[in-house]
């Protein structure tokens, strides 16, 4: 007996909320957590990062997918510290284990924008990202100063406002949810007749009479 079929169905890359130990990809943007003092936050926010001039992985600004890493820094009281939820976009990226230790401070001069050290090496994961520019920050992941955290989140969303045109202007599609420029066209299904938009992750017809 024949199975009819109409629609489809894509995969969705969920990569950029790769739990800790998950390898990141080339390119790929991803969330990441960044720990720093109170008093430090709203010019992080309004100028950008500092990068360290060196660390465990050298030069860059340190950052993990596990919000434990970044809650452990800097060492301070906890009311004094703050926790940034981060948008970061790795580049191209330099894996660490325990064979190449001895190259940890010269991956930069050989290529790579990211470092990035696995949990299996020294406990917690990490990333060293040598351009300040690649990492945004989108959120605060941790603050007990409900005053200071309402300030900071007003900072970051007047940030967010002055960015490029191109980025404001983005708008929710209805059919696929996506955000984009440009509309998308919806179309009809040809078997059910459904409005569809052809980016939608998935159809499934159910046409009547059958």
């Amino acid at each position: 007996m024949p199975v009819e079929f109409s629609g489809w169905t894509t995969y969705c890359d969920k990569s950029k909320h790769l739990k800790p130990g998950q390898e990141p990809k080339k390119s790929h943007g991803y969330t990441m957590y960044h720990g720093t003092l109170k008093t430090n936050a709203p010019a992080i926010i309004s100028s950008g990062f500092r990068p360290s001039a060196g660390g465990t992985l050298g030069p860059g600004v340190y950052c993990s997918r596990d919000i434990n890493k970044a809650m452990g820094y800097p060492a301070c009281a906890p009311n004094d510290r703050v926790v940034f939820k981060l948008r970061v976009r790795v580049g191209k990226v330099k894996r660490f284990d325990m064979q190449s230790l001895n190259q940890m401070t010269s991956w930069h001069q050989n290529g790579y924008d990211t470092a990035w050290l696995p949990a299996s090496v020294l406990g917690l994961e990490e990333d060293c990202v040598f351009d300040p520019k690649r990492l945004t920050v989108i959120g605060i992941a941790h603050c007990t100063d409900s005053s200071a955290k309402s300030s900071l989140e007003s900072l970051i969303k007047q940030k967010s406002q002055s960015q490029d045109p191109k980025e404001k202007d983005l708008k929710l599609c209805k059919g696929c949810g996506m955000q984009t420029q440009d509309k998308h066209t919806m179309e009809k299904c040809w078997a059910c007749k459904a409005s569809i938009c052809p980016f939608m992750k998935n159809h499934v017809c159910r046409r009547k009479g059958k």
